[in-house]
């Protein structure tokens, strides 16, 4: 049996970002992360969703009968993610994939019964994870926040 190597570096003090704390992304970034972590545990452990399956649920309940590569479109991501997406709502019996009436080579999708009892019960979750982030800055902050986010993605 060896015995463990010792690190080549030891860390003392506290750690230097270099020029990352002067960059927006960093900063978007780091509140992505400890949003996301916080969804997954008041809504995801609650009602096993992630941020992003459910905005495609939303999206979906929005447009009953939406084609799944203007879901893709919707959500910005590849079209063969959004396959194994919808495989995965599919599955869990959350929504139904029809090929449509008028392109055979598309599928439609629609919420099953069971979505929507289940989207009406992750909405609900998901109303109380955000007041709790929003509790972190006054109304006017949040508004301000939102119109500068939705700047940064036009």
């Amino acid at each position: 049996m060896t015995a463990r190597r010792k690190p080549a570096i030891i860390e003392t003090g506290s750690l230097s970002y270099g020029m990352l704390p002067g960059l927006l992304g960093f900063h978007l970034r780091r509140a992505q992360v400890s949003l996301f972590k916080h969804f997954a545990r008041t809504v995801g452990q609650v009602a096993g969703i992630t941020p992003g399956l459910f905005g495609m649920l939303q999206v979906i309940a929005a447009n009953p009968g939406l084609a799944q590569s203007r879901l893709a479109e919707a959500m910005e991501v590849e079209r063969s993610t959004i396959v194994k997406v919808v495989d995965q709502l599919e599955a869990r019996g959350l929504i139904v994939r029809e090929p449509s009436a008028v392109d055979r080579r598309s599928h439609c999708l629609e919420l099953t019964e069971l979505g929507r009892a289940e989207l009406a019960r992750m909405e609900q979750l998901v109303l109380a994870h955000e007041a709790e982030l929003a509790a972190k800055l006054t109304p006017e902050d949040r508004q301000e926040l939102t119109r500068l986010l939705i700047q940064l993605a036009d």
